[in-house]
Protein backbone atom coordinates (compact mmCIF):
# COMPACT_ATOMS: atom_id res chain seq x y z
CA UNK A 1 0.00 0.00 0.00
CA UNK A 2 1.35 3.52 -0.66
CA UNK A 3 0.93 6.61 1.04
CA UNK A 4 -0.45 9.27 -0.88
CA UNK A 5 0.08 13.19 0.05
CA UNK A 6 -1.97 16.38 -0.81
CA UNK A 7 -0.75 18.28 -2.70
CA UNK A 8 -3.19 21.56 -2.06
CA UNK A 9 -1.92 24.03 0.40
CA UNK A 10 -4.32 24.71 3.52
CA UNK A 11 -6.76 27.46 3.32
CA UNK A 12 -5.29 30.73 4.59
CA UNK A 13 -6.82 33.00 6.50
CA UNK A 14 -7.31 36.99 5.46
CA UNK A 15 -6.87 39.06 8.36
CA UNK A 16 -9.55 40.57 10.02
CA UNK A 17 -8.48 43.73 9.84
CA UNK A 18 -6.81 46.44 7.91
CA UNK A 19 -5.04 48.09 10.84
CA UNK A 20 -3.69 45.03 12.14
CA UNK A 21 0.03 45.14 13.01
CA UNK A 22 1.81 42.36 10.73
CA UNK A 23 4.86 40.41 12.31
CA UNK A 24 7.89 42.27 10.90
CA UNK A 25 11.33 41.87 11.35
CA UNK A 26 13.42 43.82 13.70
CA UNK A 27 14.36 47.72 12.35
CA UNK A 28 17.52 47.82 10.93
CA UNK A 29 18.44 50.52 7.67
CA UNK A 30 16.42 48.64 5.73
CA UNK A 31 13.40 48.41 7.26
CA UNK A 32 14.11 52.30 7.77
CA UNK A 33 14.79 52.82 4.26
CA UNK A 34 11.60 51.15 3.19
CA UNK A 35 9.45 52.50 5.12
CA UNK A 36 10.83 55.87 4.56
CA UNK A 37 10.59 55.61 0.14
CA UNK A 38 6.99 54.16 0.51
CA UNK A 39 5.71 57.39 2.49
CA UNK A 40 7.81 59.70 0.43
CA UNK A 41 6.55 57.98 -2.74
CA UNK A 42 2.74 58.43 -1.67
CA UNK A 43 4.48 62.21 -0.52
CA UNK A 44 5.97 62.92 -4.24
CA UNK A 45 2.64 61.89 -5.66
CA UNK A 46 0.70 64.14 -4.38
CA UNK A 47 3.28 67.08 -4.42
CA UNK A 48 3.50 66.58 -8.14
CA UNK A 49 -0.06 67.26 -8.40
CA UNK A 50 0.40 70.37 -6.50
CA UNK A 51 3.54 71.22 -8.57
CA UNK A 52 6.12 70.80 -6.36
CA UNK A 53 9.03 68.28 -5.85
CA UNK A 54 10.29 67.43 -2.61
CA UNK A 55 12.88 69.30 -1.91
CA UNK A 56 10.77 72.50 -2.64
CA UNK A 57 8.35 71.44 -0.58
CA UNK A 58 10.85 70.96 2.39
CA UNK A 59 12.40 74.33 1.64
CA UNK A 60 8.78 76.34 1.30
CA UNK A 61 7.67 74.39 4.69
CA UNK A 62 11.02 75.43 6.64
CA UNK A 63 10.51 79.34 4.98
CA UNK A 64 6.39 79.04 5.85
CA UNK A 65 7.05 77.94 9.45
CA UNK A 66 9.81 80.17 10.86
CA UNK A 67 9.09 82.97 12.71
CA UNK A 68 11.35 85.45 11.39
CA UNK A 69 12.44 85.73 8.06
CA UNK A 70 15.39 83.68 7.15
CA UNK A 71 18.62 84.93 5.85
CA UNK A 72 19.74 82.66 2.43
CA UNK A 73 22.07 81.12 4.50
CA UNK A 74 19.68 80.50 7.32
CA UNK A 75 17.20 78.93 5.04
CA UNK A 76 20.10 76.93 2.99
CA UNK A 77 21.45 75.90 6.37
CA UNK A 78 17.84 74.70 7.96
CA UNK A 79 16.87 72.65 5.13
CA UNK A 80 20.40 71.20 5.20
CA UNK A 81 19.55 69.87 8.22
CA UNK A 82 16.54 68.22 7.05
CA UNK A 83 17.53 66.76 3.45
CA UNK A 84 21.41 66.45 4.23
CA UNK A 85 21.71 67.82 0.80
CA UNK A 86 23.99 69.94 -0.92
CA UNK A 87 24.17 73.65 -0.03
CA UNK A 88 24.62 74.73 -3.39
CA UNK A 89 21.60 72.57 -4.54
CA UNK A 90 19.35 73.86 -1.88
CA UNK A 91 20.27 77.08 -3.29
CA UNK A 92 18.67 75.91 -6.36
CA UNK A 93 15.79 74.76 -4.81
CA UNK A 94 15.37 78.44 -3.73
CA UNK A 95 15.93 79.90 -7.07
CA UNK A 96 13.46 78.02 -8.30
CA UNK A 97 10.70 78.51 -5.53
CA UNK A 98 11.38 82.28 -6.10
CA UNK A 99 10.62 82.00 -9.59
CA UNK A 100 7.61 80.24 -8.84
CA UNK A 101 6.44 83.26 -6.68
CA UNK A 102 6.47 80.70 -3.62
CA UNK A 103 8.92 82.60 -2.09
CA UNK A 104 10.13 86.48 -2.32
CA UNK A 105 13.33 88.24 -1.26
CA UNK A 106 12.94 91.34 1.24
CA UNK A 107 13.55 94.69 -0.08
CA UNK A 108 17.42 94.67 0.66
CA UNK A 109 17.71 90.95 -0.82
CA UNK A 110 19.34 89.55 2.34
CA UNK A 111 16.02 87.61 4.08
CA UNK A 112 13.45 85.10 2.23
CA UNK A 113 10.10 85.17 2.80
CA UNK A 114 6.93 82.96 1.82
CA UNK A 115 4.38 84.58 -0.30
CA UNK A 116 0.55 84.44 0.36
CA UNK A 117 0.51 81.70 -2.60
CA UNK A 118 3.23 80.03 -1.28
CA UNK A 119 1.40 79.75 2.44
CA UNK A 120 -1.57 79.14 0.24
CA UNK A 121 0.06 76.06 -1.38
CA UNK A 122 1.66 74.94 2.07
CA UNK A 123 -1.85 74.47 3.45
CA UNK A 124 -3.02 72.79 0.61
CA UNK A 125 -0.61 70.34 0.31
CA UNK A 126 -1.03 69.48 4.18
CA UNK A 127 -5.09 69.44 3.77
CA UNK A 128 -4.28 66.60 1.02
CA UNK A 129 -1.33 64.79 2.35
CA UNK A 130 -3.95 64.73 6.40
CA UNK A 131 -5.89 62.07 5.14
CA UNK A 132 -3.64 59.63 3.58
CA UNK A 133 -1.65 59.88 6.49
CA UNK A 134 -3.99 59.39 9.00
CA UNK A 135 -4.78 56.05 6.93
CA UNK A 136 -1.23 55.00 7.14
CA UNK A 137 0.18 55.73 10.90
CA UNK A 138 -3.90 54.89 11.73
CA UNK A 139 -4.76 52.08 14.26
CA UNK A 140 -0.91 51.64 15.57
CA UNK A 141 -1.00 51.90 19.40
CA UNK A 142 0.58 54.99 21.07
CA UNK A 143 3.57 53.17 22.79
CA UNK A 144 4.61 51.46 19.76
CA UNK A 145 5.00 55.01 17.98
CA UNK A 146 6.03 55.78 20.99
CA UNK A 147 9.18 53.49 21.00
CA UNK A 148 9.92 53.96 16.95
CA UNK A 149 9.89 57.72 17.56
CA UNK A 150 12.34 57.08 20.67
CA UNK A 151 14.61 54.28 18.31
CA UNK A 152 14.17 56.81 15.52
CA UNK A 153 15.94 59.95 17.39
CA UNK A 154 18.22 57.52 18.78
CA UNK A 155 19.08 56.43 14.91
CA UNK A 156 18.99 60.16 13.14
CA UNK A 157 21.48 61.53 16.03
CA UNK A 158 23.86 58.64 15.56
CA UNK A 159 23.52 58.84 11.95
CA UNK A 160 24.01 62.64 12.19
CA UNK A 161 27.31 62.27 14.18
CA UNK A 162 28.76 59.37 11.67
CA UNK A 163 27.73 61.82 8.75
CA UNK A 164 30.22 64.56 10.66
CA UNK A 165 32.89 62.53 11.23
CA UNK A 166 32.64 61.40 7.41
CA UNK A 167 32.09 65.32 6.60
CA UNK A 168 35.41 66.17 8.64
CA UNK A 169 37.60 63.65 7.37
Amino acid sequence: MTATTSTTAPPTTAPTSSTAIPAAPAADSRVLGLAHYAARGVLEQILTRHGLTFQQQVALRAAVTTENPQTWDGLVAQVHVSLKADPAGIRTVLDELLAKGLLVADGDGTHLLATDAGRELTAAVGAAVAPVSARIWGGIPADDLAAAGRVLALVTERADAELAALTEG
